[in-house]
């Protein structure tokens, strides 16, 4: 078959038209034959098994039975009647139930005939019923096209209101096996359909649509996922080589005065075998003649400043300026603190550059920018402007990525010639899964131990009843001369709400905590920024001792005197913030909590985020969590939603598929990278193919 004929229009299939074309490219964006192939059922009806009544279990399943009505009567109800019906097997009795279309049942429906039912069973009183089961004369049943699972598409109101029904699409699906015959082209070399024994494409497709069993079914889906996985590593992969041999960077093969300066005299504490790692991983990057594109993941307080930090000092050593971006004013600032400290015994020039940078003193930073005087910028997405030129940028690091858009990225590209070295940074573990398949164009560091001394922090759940418990304990912790976070949440549709529940939290923490023995600091979205600084330094002079605030800390406070961190309502939170809030305490030596307040209903996903909070500190783990809890789209945020819109896998339940898939790929892309083999022809033209239709889940930047 003409693999170009899946591009045909879906409106010429026979049963479409121009009507439904049109809801089915609104409603599910099928556009052409292809799309629809590709339109995976979502479930299955299994119609392989008949039921007896005597084996009907209380599990409100879908079941079909063969038996008789033996008699049906009107029963009056509040509103009107329903109509019921006996049905009987050899082995007992139930009840059929309808409330619409009473009349039309009366009137075709036979008596003492063998019918085959199908429908959702009820437990009621001691009897199973079956509300408005489909019904069919066994005679018929036994002529009919055997399906014997029946698929379930997905399906919107609008479809359903237009009549496009699943019986519909089931037609529509069909037609389209009817009109290719049922032969598809193959996108998998042999080898790889031999080595892995998978089902072949023609086979995967009719399996996938029109299963016989669910053998068949599993053999499909494994093929379909596969492929689907497979292809996307393919691509990943094919542009790290192709970013590795074509874009090149300019090779840093010094390591001279700068960096090793710093290392000798001014490094503060040792590094970890970890940020040795990590470091040594990104040298060799920067002495290669390709441009570093490396992602570095890193627990909250692991120590990713220092390591990015020595990777700058390797640029300025090599006559190239360093620049770091990251998302918010807060964060850039601390970075720009932080760095500035470690820096103070240099004669580095760095500067910073965010929104409420002086026009004045931005002139300046312009300036010795172009003319190279000035070796590190630190900013927020300021950095991005057009006004802002590099003399020679030699590298990028972008702190918290996930919040920057991929235009706002490349546009860092293209502040030079040569493309400078790339470094992402994220304190939000991804978890494996996530990073091969979003992030498998990158090399990916992680610093997985957190700096000696550094005391796990304990983690514990207390409910609203233990809250005088939990204060004696803030005034011990107070007394040995430690400060407390009390964190409230803060979500936008219920801001009234969130503010007063603030309120009344900060009205009865002062009354347990009265003047002038505790002082106490508010910070919360509805003040004005000057006033927030003010209460923010208080609280880091060590001048208060208790801090009230809405998430507004969750990104960049630093206060290592810190010991407590108190978050009510607490799941009213997603995993990755609660253990954001937990790693703004346990930055001193000092032993740092964090409690965990909620109301006694929970529902059980909020006992799966807390339990996991108090089992472990680990971000890796509990990133795995909220992936299975929330999914992929979520994680990432807005500006990666819809980034795996992918037809049929699942990156999570798919783990093991995924890994077997970027395996090959790699094996096969080692061994031919430009796929010319004589035996890899198919894989060639099906990714030529993915690519001129856009089929390709080109969800990378």
């Amino acid at each position: 078959m003409n693999p170009n004929y899946l591009q045909t229009p879906i409106a010429y299939l026979k049963g479409v038209g121009p009507n439904r074309a049109e809801t089915l490219q609104g409603e599910l964006g099928i556009y052409t034959y292809q799309d629809l192939i590709n339109l995976f059922p979502n479930r299955y009806l299994d119609k392989t098994k008949y039921y007896k009544i005597s084996e009907l279990q209380r599990n409100n399943s879908e079941v079909q039975l063969i038996g008789k009505i033996t008699h049906l009567k009107s029963v009056a109800q509040k509103k009107g009647n329903r109509l019921v019906a006996s049905f009987t097997d050899e082995t007992g009795t139930m009840e059929l139930v309808w409330f619409k279309g009473q009349k039309w049942i009366r009137e075709n429906t036979k008596l003492n005939v063998p019918y085959v039912l199908y429908g959702k069973t009820n437990w009621f009183n001691g009897t199973f019923s079956m509300p408005h089961p489909e019904m069919e004369l066994l005679e018929a049943h036994k002529k009919g096209l055997k399906i014997s699972m029946q698929p379930v598409y997905p399906s919107t109101e609008k479809l359903s209101n237009k009549g496009i029904t699943n019986r519909v699409t089931n037609k529509l699906m069909q037609q389209l096996f009817l009109d290719t015959k049922g032969r598809f082209v193959e996108t998998l070399p042999d080898y790889l359909l031999s080595e892995l024994n998978l089902m072949n494409k023609s086979n995967a497709l009719f399996n996938i649509h029109f299963p016989k069993n669910q053998e068949e079914l599993a053999k499909a889906q494994y093929r379909l996922k596969f492929e689907e996985l497979f292809y996307i590593q393919l691509q990943l992969i094919t542009k790290k080589i192709i970013r590795k041999n074509k874009i090149k960077g300019y090779p840093f093969t010094a390591v001279g005065e700068y960096f090793s300066e710093f290392y000798k005299n001014h490094l503060p504490f040792e590094l970890t075998n970890a940020q040795k790692r990590v470091i040594k991983e990104i040298r060799s990057d920067l002495g290669s003649n390709a441009q570093m594109n490396r992602l570095l993941q890193g627990d909250v307080g692991s120590g990713k400043t220092i390591v990015a930090l020595m990777s700058m000092l390797l640029a300025l050593d090599n006559g190239f300026q360093a620049c770091l971006m990251a998302p918010t004013e807060i964060l850039a600032t601390q970075h720009f603190n932080g760095i500035k400290e470690l820096l103070e015994k240099t004669d580095i020039n760095l500067a910073l550059l965010t929104g409420s940078v002086k026009k004045s003193a931005r002139k300046i930073i312009h300036e010795q920018l172009e003319n190279g005087e000035l070796h590190i910028l630190i900013g927020t997405h300021a950095l991005l402007e057009d006004k802002v030129q590099y003399k020679n940028l030699g590298l990028a690091i972008i702190d918290e990525q996930h919040r920057f858009g991929v235009a706002q990225r490349a546009k860092l590209w293209h502040k030079n010639e040569v493309p400078p070295h790339i470094l992402v940074m994220t304190a939000t573990p991804i978890p494996r899964t996530l990073a091969m398949s979003l992030y498998g164009d990158l090399d990916i560091s992680v610093i997985d131990e957190l700096p000696p001394g550094r005391k796990p922090i304990k983690t514990v759940h207390r409910y609203d009843a233990n809250r005088l418990k939990v204060f004696r304990f803030i005034k011990d912790e107070i007394k040995l001369g430690r400060q407390i976070y009390v964190v409230y949440p803060l979500i936008q549709e219920s801001e009234a709400l969130d503010y007063k529940d603030l309120m009344d939290g900060y009205e009865s923490i002062v009354r347990d905590f009265p003047m002038p023995n505790y002082q106490i600091s508010i910070v919360h979205g509805q003040m004005k920024a000057e006033d927030k600084e003010f209460e923010m330094q208080r609280f880091i002079k060590g001048e208060t001792q208790i801090m009230v605030a809405t998430t507004v800390i969750e990104v960049g406070v630093n206060v290592p005197n810190a010991s407590v961190m108190i978050i009510e309502s607490a799941e009213r939170f997603g995993l990755s913030q609660l253990h954001q809030l937990r790693g703004r305490v346990g930055r001193g030596a000092d032993q740092s909590y964090c409690i965990l307040m909620t109301s006694h209903k929970l529902s059980s996903d909020a006992k799966t985020r807390l339990e996991t909070m108090v089992r472990t500190n680990d971000g890796f783990q509990i990133a795995d969590v909220d992936l299975k809890l929330r999914g992929p789209g979520d994680i990432m945020g807005t500006q990666q939603s819809g980034v795996l819109n992918l037809k049929i896998a699942d990156i999570i339940k798919d783990n093991d598929i995924l890994k077997t898939a970027r395996h090959y790929a790699i094996q096969i892309l080692t061994n031919d990278p430009s796929l010319s083999k004589s035996s890899n022809t198919v894989l060639l033209y099906a990714y030529q193919q993915l690519v001129k239709y856009k089929n390709i889940w080109n969800y990378i930047s």
